[in-house]
């Protein structure tokens, strides 16, 4: 189903976000006499901490995080105050229930490090509400165990109607977004977001999001470099659009392309103009006016007005404006020792160079080189084109890979070397190449080595994983190159995508098995039921047929019973989920037990309960709690969607043309639905 990633990504449903009476720990909401509790014991006068009240024209509070969300009210002003990550705790300013509210003159400082947003906001009732002067540019290190849902600086939620004006903002290596504002437009209420003279930088999935018609982004910079935690759009504009970016500058550094338009085959509308910025990727159906003043110079120095410290922004002050460096470029001064220069002068065709280094490597302006804003610096790698000019890199440790294909002089540390003294030990490319009809999924391992690379302009993407030799990804209308060593020894492919390797079109059954991988379920002597699902393919693998062992395959997902016996199965992909009945099975993978605990909730819940969004005039949320476990579905044909939340036994999404399923045991309770979607509970749904 079409859908925006993220429904409710902040951790709180749309309607049933925490109660400010509600003292359940990391949920509980602070209203206004709680705070000023909080605020009390802490106040700072300039950035040092002190107690006692602050008197001066700079004047802020101090918060320290306390694992809270901030309620604020219809009309208050939140205004001059430091929230305080260094204590390792969360807090959180909430502002989904009100209208015509203000967050004014706010630093986010330390870095922080929960699995939730920073800010979560809507304006409910029509009416305008602000966010400016707001630091946030400590950033977010995304925890070793989160759900997707949280880590974004500025997240605006689908129940907004109102306006929010979000300007004079530093967002920066945030990993969810730093400014997520799609939501109202894609599948929410429609409200609209405008973000002007805004500065961000290193954030992912996107730096600026929206969808909404009426929404804009104005006067702001984003960018990525060498020197932050994370890569990723610069703008992403979803459906249905109608939306306006002008007087922008975008720099996407490693990631591909700085303007991202489209998802899920909808129409997307927009207008461009008086911008620069280095490509854009479309997916679905774009409707793109292209303005005038477009080019492929940035500038990339810091909006006058955008405050450059927690300090700063709480005091009510702002940057002069100031120019931060190209993405990629090295001080005057860089800490990095060693340099290596691809120089193409005097040659009269381009030289295409890749390399890797064992510690680090950032683009520089040794030997008056320019800074390349095509050349790609990704961690230890580096990669790009020269032609009559040069490129120069900065890096500490050894080369340990380089490949040139041309005749440029490479040296280094000014003493010039022949590559070939060097080994490059990727010499091979595949290339999978993905389709605007559907998405693709892909496998392969290889007898070597493999790593991510940029051939023939393809995406770098961190979300394919790479497992020793075996890697696993996705495209859609783009490109995954990879280098390696050896040869290739299974490729699976599951779409409409293409694979070539060293530029020769190639087919998946030429290498190994369609299905490689062999799952076994062994019964522990008395009857259990299971169901087993992959994010491939999946078939039964015994001599018998698979009804006459009770064994129905949908899709990618497998259902049986085994008591004492050995049920075999084939699939492609990886094992997502395992959920049991009436006792405990063992499962092997490939010859090695799996943890059942690590595939989702292993046993099989009795009860359902169905949202069905598809006859329902506009999208709706809800949320519930059960009294016993409760899991995603796809019962009755429902999609599981990652953004949809489960945490414990409550659980919180929307649908939007849709239906969403759980099974659960006990009873249901807390229950609540804001929209006119369908609800059907069904007890003992699996015995009917």
């Amino acid at each position: 189903m079409a859908r925006d990633n993220s429904v409710l990504n902040d951790g709180e449903s749309a309607d049933s976000g925490p109660e400010s009476g509600d003292t359940g720990g990391n949920n509980r909401l602070l209203d206004r006499r709680s705070y000023l509790k909080l605020t009390g014991a802490a106040s700072v006068i300039g950035g040092g901490l002190a107690t006692g009240s602050a008197a001066a024209a700079e004047d802020y509070e101090v918060i320290e995080a306390s694992n809270e969300w901030y309620n604020i009210d219809d009309g208050e002003v939140f205004e001059n105050k430091i929230i305080d990550f260094s204590n390792g705790n969360w807090f959180g300013l909430y502002a989904r229930e009100s209208t015509n509210w203000t967050i004014r003159n706010v630093g986010f400082v330390g870095t922080h490090r929960h699995d939730r947003h920073a800010i979560a906001v809507a304006d409910v009732d029509g009416n305008t509400s602000t966010i400016e002067n707001v630091y946030m540019g400590d950033g977010c290190l995304r925890p070793s165990s989160y759900s997707s849902h949280g880590q974004c600086g500025i997240w605006v939620a689908p129940e907004h109607s109102g306006h929010i004006d979000i300007r004079n903002c530093n967002v920066q290596d945030w990993p969810n977004n730093g400014i997520y504002a799609s939501a109202p437009g894609y599948n929410g209420n429609g409200g609209t977001v405008h973000i002007d003279n805004c500065y961000a930088a290193n954030n992912y999935v996107s730096s600026y999001r929206l969808s909404s018609n009426g929404s804009k982004c104005t006067n702001s910079v984003a960018y990525n470099d060498s020197n932050g935690r994370y890569n990723g759009r610069c703008f992403w504009g979803w459906n249905p659009g109608r939306m306006e970016v002008s007087n922008c500058h975008f720099s996407s550094g490693s990631y591909t392309n700085a303007i991202h338009l489209g998802r899920n085959g909808k129409t997307t509308r927009i207008s461009i103009d008086n911008t620069q910025f280095d490509g854009i990727s479309q997916r679905g159906n774009i409707q793109l006016s292209r303005g005038s003043g477009l080019g492929s110079n940035p500038d990339l120095s810091i909006p006058d007005g955008v405050p450059t410290s927690a300090e700063e922004a709480a005091s009510g002050g702002s940057s002069e404006p100031s120019p931060s460096p190209e993405p990629g470029q090295d001080p005057s001064e860089s800490s990095l020792a060693n340099t290596i220069v691809f120089d193409g002068n005097g040659t009269s065709d381009s030289t295409s160079y890749e390399f890797v280094v064992s510690d680090a490597v950032e683009a520089s302006t040794d030997e008056n080189a320019t800074i390349d804003q095509a050349a790609s610096v990704d961690g230890k790698r580096a990669s790009g084109t020269v032609a009559d000019y040069l490129d120069a890199f900065r890096f500490d440790g050894q080369i340990e890979r380089l490949s040139v294909d041309g005749n440029a002089t490479v040296r280094v540390n000014g003493v010039e070397i022949d590559p070939a003294d060097i080994d490059d030990v990727l010499q091979n490319i595949i290339l999978i190449n993905g389709s605007d009809e559907d998405s693709t999924r892909y496998e392969f391992s290889v007898s070597g080595e493999v790593e991510r690379s940029s051939y023939d302009g393809a995406s770098i993407d961190d979300e394919d994983a790479i497992e020793g030799g075996t890697v696993y990804g996705g495209v859609a209308d783009w490109k995954d190159a990879f280098k390696f060593s050896g040869e290739i020894e299974e490729l699976t492919v599951d779409g409409p995508g293409t694979v070539s390797v060293n530029g020769e079109r190639v087919h998946p059954s030429d290498f190994g098995d369609d299905l490689p991988h062999v799952l076994e379920v062994q019964g522990p002597g008395v009857p259990v039921g299971f169901e087993i699902t992959v994010d491939g393919e999946i078939e039964f693998a015994g001599e018998d047929d698979p009804e006459d062992e009770a064994t129905t395959i949908s899709g990618s997902t497998v259902q049986s019973t085994v008591t004492s016996d050995n049920l075999r199965f084939r699939f492609s992909g990886t094992l997502t989920d395992v959920t049991m009945t009436g006792g405990k099975a063992t499962i092997t993978v490939d010859g090695e037990e799996i943890d059942l605990e690590e595939y989702g909730d292993p046993e099989l819940l009795p009860h359902a309960i169905v949202f069905d969004g598809t006859g329902a005039s506009k999208p709706s949320t809800y949320s519930f709690r059960a009294t016993g476990k409760v899991i995603k579905a796809q019962y009755r044909d429902a999609t599981i969607d990652d953004d949809d939340i489960v945490e414990d036994t409550t659980v919180r999404g929307g649908v939007a043309g849709w239906l969403d399923a759980y099974w659960f045991d006990g009873d249901i309770e807390d229950f609540k639905i804001l929209g006119d979607a369908t609800v059907d509970v069904q007890y003992n749904a699996r015995k009917q």
